[in-house]
């Protein structure tokens, strides 16, 4: 159920997503991949080509999508320290809004630990809270103007349009009060909640969304009485909670994934007995199952309708952030039957070797 409005939520009535800023090692070598491999373009922002004292940052974009890649220049930077404990991810997911200032003041009067306090350059009001773990959110205005970005014309990879939403993932017992946070502090509405269980293990996620509904944040804890799994994983090689993985929408997926993996991004592979099990489970509304099988594609549905979603192979030296693309057909969930889907085919073609020795 949705919270009730609070009379200062209307600060964050109108939030979108500005951009991404990651924390990289090596800004050249990361502007090549998401180049080359992702289907991103170099464009002109307030951002853009920066070269400070301190950090020298590149903007990439494509549709609505703004990646900032930065590079810690100086020992002293707080990247360098970011680097330092999680090697290269998202440092901050920036918040576009009408009034940065008010939208401090009113984060920081909720509880919202404040980071950097407003401050003006080049038109463009920006303000700096603490988020999960130790990624920050940025307000950012634009004088009034909503800042919506234009679209990147021309992209050479089709379909890819917009960020769908973050993994983050959290320690044991912190799935609530992380909730919590982004409900009071930011006006938050909690609008999914699901356990999932494979085998010995299991984990809580909770989604968490903007009253705007456009920055949408998948919290994820493992179930600490159960078998270690990915997200434990995870919160080891990281060092401690973080955003897992970016989700881009596509208006068509396996047009966008077939000239993603011609660019050379690399997928994670799905057993054959998935498909043979897809009918038991769904009828397609769009692709075919061969479509999907071909490219190793996933789908689910819910009460909504369809998604089709697939997990890039991290290209992250620790193996931890990662990139998801996914094509939603009405549906608002997040493809955690895909999961159970996926250990039984695993289980379903295990059996069927065993029994072929």
């Amino acid at each position: 159920m949705a919270n009730i409005a609070a009379p200062g939520d209307r600060v964050f009535a109108n939030m979108g997503l500005d951009h991404v800023m990651l924390y990289v090692e090596d800004v050249r070598a990361s502007v090549d991949w998401f180049t080359r491999c992702v289907g991103l373009q170099v464009v002109a922002g307030p951002w853009t080509d920066q070269l400070h004292s301190q950090v020298r940052s590149v903007t990439l974009g494509r549709g609505q999508i703004r990646l900032v890649l930065a590079q810690p220049l100086a020992d002293d930077h707080p990247g360098a320290a970011y680097l330092a404990q999680h090697g290269d991810g998202v440092a901050d997911i920036a918040l576009r809004v009408w009034d940065a200032t008010s939208a401090f003041d009113e984060a920081v009067g909720r509880g919202a630990a404040p980071v950097a306090a407003p401050t003006t350059r080049a038109g463009v009001r920006t303000a700096t809270i603490m988020g999960v773990g130790d990624v920050t959110h940025t307000f950012v205005d634009y004088g009034g103007s909503t800042g919506v970005h234009a679209d990147v014309s021309d992209p050479p990879v089709p379909g890819l349009c917009t960020t769908d939403h973050f993994a983050v993932c959290v320690e044991a017992g912190q799935l609530d009060p992380t909730v919590a946070f982004y409900e009071q502090a930011l006006g938050f509405s909690m609008v999914f909640a699901e356990r999932i269980s494979v085998g010995g293990q299991a984990i809580q996620t909770k989604a968490v969304q903007s009253s705007s509904g456009a920055v949408t944040l998948t919290l994820i804890e493992p179930d600490a009485s159960k078998d270690p799994g990915q997200i434990d994983q995870f919160l080891k090689a990281h060092g401690g909670p973080g955003v897992q993985h970016i989700a881009l929408a596509t208006d068509d997926i396996v047009e966008t994934v077939a000239a993603l993996r011609d660019a050379g991004m690399g997928f994670l592979s799905t057993p054959a007995t998935y498909y043979t099990m897809l009918a038991d489970r769904l009828t397609l509304a769009r692709h075919t199952r061969e479509q999907l099988q071909a490219l190793n594609v996933l789908v689910d549905q819910d009460h909504d309708g369809q998604l089709f979603q697939i997990f890039a192979k991290s290209v992250h030296p620790r193996n931890t952030v990662f990139l998801e693309i996914i094509e939603r057909l009405g549906a608002h969930t997040f493809g955690g039957a895909n999961i159970t889907a996926l250990y039984q085919a695993v289980e379903m073609q295990r059996a069927a070797q065993d029994d072929g020795r």
